[in-house]
């Protein structure tokens, strides 16, 4: 018997004002609960205006959402308390330390007390930041600030995870004990969605993907699968490559 999808997309359309074609434009997606799931697509192929609606961030002009048995138009409130959201753009404040920003959002998320602080200390051990979490984060490296930005998002164990791009411009030290932290994230029962530019660590790191390309789904299923099925094609990037084409993006 299949699950029920644990995220159901229907019919869904965005136009932005004053563009001649709808950023999303009447896409249809299930995502399973416990999957890590890849939205690829190029630059303004609608990744981020999908997971801006999805995170209640962006209304949706048609078409309905559906998270964790909830319509997201009716259920705004309830369904922020079940999802985490990592920006690509680092969302954190430059002036306040590490630990004093975890504080904040797990404020936000109504956390409190020794719960919130154990929460914050295993974190910060996780990421290797505990010894330097009493510094502000404008003195930190891209992968520490990198690092930082996730763990806010991961505070209150969401049972949805959204991530857009949460290992782009960072070192191969700091992708890996993300990647690697997202994988046992995930074992634990959290659903992942994921976009990333990042063909290969898409490919090994997300159990199944859709590309999407001018507001549509143009291909999704295993990476595997979807290698396998593709004549001439030896990887992900290959096929990403045969479907959106090798022309620039802006």
């Amino acid at each position: 018997m299949e699950q029920n999808p644990i995220i159901k997309i229907s019919n869904l359309v965005k136009r932005y004002p004053n563009t001649y074609k709808p950023a999303i434009d009447g896409l249809n997606l299930n995502i399973y609960p416990g999957e890590i799931f890849g939205l690829l697509g190029p630059n303004g192929a609608g990744k981020t205006t999908t997971i801006s609606m999805l995170c209640t961030h962006l209304k949706p002009d048609k078409g309905s959402i559906i998270i964790n048995g909830k319509e997201l138009s009716s259920h705004q409130t309830a369904i922020r308390k079940e999802i985490g959201f990592v920006p690509q753009d680092i969302a954190l404040y430059d002036k306040l330390t590490a630990r004093e920003n975890l504080l904040f959002f797990g404020n936000m998320y109504g956390m409190k007390g020794k719960m919130l602080t154990e929460k914050i200390d295993f974190w910060l051990n996780t990421f290797g930041l505990r010894e330097k979490s009493g510094k502000q984060i404008k003195t930190y490296s891209g992968g520490m600030k990198r690092r930082v930005n996730l763990m806010a998002g991961l505070l209150h164990e969401p049972k949805i995870l959204f991530l857009d791009e949460p290992t782009v411009g960072i070192d191969v030290q700091s992708k890996n004990i993300i990647i690697e932290s997202l994988k046992e994230v995930n074992k634990k029962g959290t659903t992942i969605i994921y976009t990333s530019h990042h063909m290969d660590e898409a490919e090994h790191f997300c159990s199944r993907i859709a590309i999407i390309d001018y507001g549509k789904i143009i291909a999704k299923g295993k990476p595997e699968v979807l290698i396998n099925e593709c004549v001439g094609c030896e990887n992900l990037e290959s096929i990403f490559l045969k479907l959106t084409g090798r022309k620039l993006r802006d």
